[in-house]
């Protein structure tokens, strides 16, 4: 059933809740995951900031917390002698395709701009646009009670990072996203500038990468 309160997890709960949305999503043929699973899961060494090292009396007592909020517990209706373990996110939040694969980046990976929340989305929703991941971190964030939050641009960053709010407040600004096509003609032109200049950042993002690339290649 939805949670009717705010809900505080440390960073264990967090990673094994990231964990379990993510496995859902991209690896559907062995999920729900038994203990051994999720451990590997919650400690793999790719898309995961920062790397951890949990054991599985780490994972039991981070399920045993998450089952307490309605977020995640043993599998409803597994077959089999092995436990195996599953969330359930869309019982707590009703949270469309979209919002799930925000909330699983932002669990596992911390902090991010929409750049990059929009390239590490695709294994489990594809945003088409900059504007997309914007009005997917604007639903989160007007949720009652809020479950992101933009932080304060740092210096010599041209894009803003946004947080989830499941380990609870950050140091945050005021979260004021309005699609171009309900703005005044000025704040619109602001608007359109701001997701330009996010698309911009992303694609430097992405030569770079590539030029990387072709320098370990044939370098």
């Amino acid at each position: 059933m939805p949670l009717d309160g705010p809900i505080v997890l440390n960073a264990a709960q967090a990673r094994v809740l990231g964990a379990l949305i993510e496995k859902e999503n991209t690896t559907s043929e062995y999920y729900p995951l038994s203990l051994n699973a999720l451990v590997n899961a919650c400690n793999q060494k790719s898309n995961r900031e920062p790397v951890m090292n949990l054991d599985e009396e780490d994972v039991r007592l981070a399920l045993r917390v998450l089952e307490g909020f309605g977020l995640a517990g043993r599998a409803k209706n597994a077959d089999g002698r092995v436990t195996k373990f599953e969330h359930w996110l869309g019982e707590a939040f009703n949270f469309s395709r979209a919002e799930t694969a925000l909330i699983c980046v932002l669990l596992l990976r911390g902090p991010q701009t929409p750049g990059e929340l929009r390239g590490r989305t695709e294994r489990i929703h594809r945003f088409d646009e900059i504007s997309d991941v914007l009005s997917g971190l604007q639903k989160l964030a007007e949720r009652e009670p809020s479950l992101v939050a933009v932080l304060p641009r740092q210096p010599g960053t041209k894009e803003s990072r946004y947080a989830h709010l499941l380990c609870g407040p950050v140091d945050s600004v005021e979260f004021s996203y309005v699609e171009p096509s309900a703005s005044a003609d000025g704040s619109a032109a602001e608007e359109r500038f701001t997701v330009l200049e996010a698309t911009v950042s992303e694609l430097q993002r992405q030569v770079e990468e590539l030029r990387q690339k072709v320098e370990n290649l044939f370098g």
